[in-house]
């Protein structure tokens, strides 16, 4: 049986890195990717920020209302940016991320806590780990979806700062509600996986999506991707960020005076559709993080694996993929080939804030029994 502790953790390394065996990014670049030339030239252009330390855990932590009269819905305008989480564009859309969809990594963590109600350590380094990848370190702002100058100005190219919408960092195969990459967008909001979330929940949860719905759509996303998307990976860390995203619906989009952990329909299509708090809607009870993954999991284990040979219905399993089993091979990687293969060389303000942001990171999971890496040394 999987450990509730280990998968709340292990959860968090929510869309990360990609899929290859050398950790490489198929889409963007990141500030690493300048010569130490261009990175001179582009210094005085950037707002340096020296990052602050994570914000605390509420001081209340409990039910409260949270669509109220201070956070209205307010739809995206022209220019702004919402990207393949649900959540982030609801937070963007009532005021508790700023409206244009770039934030710090401390607005988020904010947000996620005082909005849903997102467990303190959860928030802190599933933010911080995408920040690392898909963030601008320097000016300590990141985009919620796509690429934007708005978190500064970009870097020479092929140096990109990418935003969550970059393919299999942030997000991965088998959304619920988001198309794969493969198929062309993967982020938008697809009308027919949402009629197949609904479906489900009607066969199995009596018009709700509970925790047994999402085992069984669950099963059905991956085995969907096998049939036809021939690039299909799922391998850690998606491989465990599926399974969270499965439960998350139950445990943050269910209003929190609700005695029974079960989604209905119309909140579903306001969350996933329109990034919009439903009327009156209290956030989670207590904080909250992955519960249930290890139910989900359970009906229909699967292991990690991927279609091979770019054809589809070749799902080859992968051991060198880490597990349920091996939370810290999925921090050691991330830290040591990730990280250090976007920043190889980093000096001065970017050293600093790469080893700021990345003990961040590790302070969310600092009771999970990992070794603590420090790849650029220490302040």
């Amino acid at each position: 049986m999987i450990s509730i502790s280990f998968v709340t953790v292990t959860v968090l390394l929510l869309h990360l890195v990609s899929h290859s065996p050398t950790l490489a990014f198929p889409q963007y670049g990141s500030l690493a990717g300048l010569s130490a030339r261009e990175w001179n030239e582009l210094i005085p252009r950037l707002n340096q920020v020296d990052p602050p330390n994570p914000p605390e855990p509420l001081k209340y932590n409990g039910t409260k209302l949270v669509h109220d009269s201070a956070h209205p819905f307010e739809a995206p305008e022209p220019g702004d940016i919402r990207g393949p989480c649900p959540g982030l564009n609801t937070l963007a859309n009532h005021g508790y991320l700023p409206h244009n969809g770039v934030a710090s990594p401390s607005q988020i963590v904010n947000a996620v806590q005082e909005g849903f109600n997102m467990e303190h350590g959860t928030a802190v380094f599933l933010t911080h780990a995408a920040h690392l990848v898909d963030g601008n370190l320097v000016t300590d702002l990141l985009s919620i979806g796509e690429k934007t100058s708005k978190t500064g100005p970009d870097p020479p190219a092929p140096a990109i700062v990418g935003g969550l919408n970059t393919h299999a960092v942030f997000e991965g195969d088998v959304s619920m509600t988001r198309g794969d990459f493969f198929f062309g967008d993967n982020h938008s909001f697809n009308q027919t996986l949402f009629d197949q979330f609904v479906d489900y929940s009607s066969r199995y949860g009596g018009g709700f999506y509970n925790y047994t719905v999402a085992a069984e759509l669950r099963f059905q996303r991956i085995q969907q991707s096998i049939a036809t998307n021939p690039q299909f990976s799922f391998i850690a860390p998606r491989y465990f960020t599926a399974y969270a995203e499965s439960v998350f619906p139950v445990n943050f989009f269910v209003d929190g005076r609700s005695t029974e952990k079960k989604l209905d329909m119309e909140a579903a299509a306001l969350f996933f559709r329109d990034g919009k708090y439903p009327t009156d809607f209290h956030r989670a009870a207590q904080p909250s993080g992955t519960e249930g993954v290890d139910m989900v999991f359970m009906v229909h284990p699967i292991a990690p694996g991927g279609n091979q040979d770019d054809k589809v219905n070749n799902y080859v399993l992968d051991p060198t993929s880490a597990d349920f089993d091996t939370f810290c091979l999925l921090y050691t990687n991330f830290v040591n080939q990730t990280i250090r293969g976007l920043y190889p060389n980093p000096t001065g303000v970017l050293r600093r804030n790469l080893i700021k942001n990345l003990g961040f990171f590790y302070s969310g999971i600092a009771d999970a029994g990992c070794e603590e890496l420090f790849p650029y040394g220490k302040l």
